[in-house]
């Protein structure tokens, strides 16, 4: 058995063997590495990263790309706070509607929803390339993020919201179940349901998906829907547990949810790919960051290293597709 790169057992366990050995590195390097209040707090970091990147993972799939989401994850984040904080005024009629908890944060995510949607019809409908049509959205949901909050963070949320973000349930941060919860729902919609035979079949071969009958117009709006749906609930957890929306929130996210994607093994070419290597790649990026700040290494510094673990993955991932 030959273990070159194109193996297809050594590829599936790339992401395995990469986080093993970060894991024994900061190890050795950091005495407060292997400690169960680390380790809990890596997942709670990365909870937000996995709920981004597992909608990043599906757009990916079918061989499209998300710029937005940082930016829809503020704008998701600051109306469910301005929501819940003030409600919806209009003086004109002499009324004022009040958001409970739940009533905020469905709103929030019907507003994600609806940005991803957007992108999805733009995609579709109009033939613009992912990277423009989410490049725009990304600029747009920004600006509406300052306009909605006039650039001021919205704070001060009761406990009962805060618990979303701060909270521990059965020894867990609140975070890393809902982000589980995500995870076991994508895993079921891309192994057991038609919708996730669809997106890997479209990610393949997209000409071979529409002669065989897959609208492929209809499964690339949902997934961009769902995306945004992801990126609200990534939104709210932020928001929740730093007690506050912050305009500038997310910005950058849609990088480390692509590089977790792509880490984790799924190709940018589309149609190659699982959410458990979404996961892994997540806790990389995770363990990676963490890693680093306990060694005390400047944040810029970090950027680089970050960056040269994307950019080894997508050439490795390059390799994996020409010996395939």
């Amino acid at each position: 058995m030959s273990f070159s790169l194109n193996n297809n057992h050594f590829s599936k366990l790339q992401s395995l063997i990469a986080l093993f050995m970060l894991c024994v590195v900061f190890a050795v390097l950091s005495d407060k590495f292997f400690t169960i209040a680390n380790g809990l707090n890596v997942m709670r970091q990365i909870s937000v990263n996995i709920c981004i990147a597992v909608g990043m993972t599906l757009i990916i799939l079918t061989a499209g790309i998300d710029l937005s989401v940082g930016s829809v994850l503020a704008l998701c984040g600051a109306v469910t706070a301005g929501l819940l904080k003030n409600g919806i005024a209009l003086p004109s009629l002499n009324l004022f509607i009040g958001f409970t908890i739940l009533g905020a944060i469905l709103a929030g995510i019907v507003v994600g929803s609806l940005l991803g949607f957007f992108n999805g019809l733009v995609i579709t409908k109009f033939k613009v390339p992912p990277f423009v049509a989410t490049l725009a959205m990304l600029t747009i949901a920004r600006g509406l993020t300052m306009l909605y909050s006039n650039g001021f963070p919205i704070s001060s949320f009761n406990s009962a919201f805060t618990f979303i973000g701060g909270g521990w349930l059965l020894g867990l941060p609140v975070p890393v179940w809902i982000a589980a919860l995500i995870v076991i729902t994508a895993i079921i919609v891309t192994k057991k349901i038609k919708l996730g035979r669809y997106i890997f079949a479209i990610g393949g071969n997209e000409n071979a998906a529409r002669l065989s009958g897959i609208n492929i117009n209809r499964v690339k709006i949902m997934v961009y829907t769902i995306a945004g749906a992801l990126a609200a609930v990534g939104g709210i957890i932020v928001t929740a547990r730093l007690d506050s929306a912050q305009p500038n929130a997310g910005t950058s996210y849609e990088l480390d949810a692509i590089a977790a994607v792509v880490i984790g093994g799924t190709s940018l070419s589309g149609g190659r790919g699982s959410i458990w290597g979404t996961v892994l790649g997540a806790l990389i990026i995770g363990v990676l960051n963490n890693g680093l700040v306990l060694l005390d290494v400047s944040p810029f510094w970090q950027q680089v290293v970050k960056g040269g673990v994307i950019l080894l993955a997508v050439i490795i991932d390059k390799m994996n597709s020409k010996n395939e």
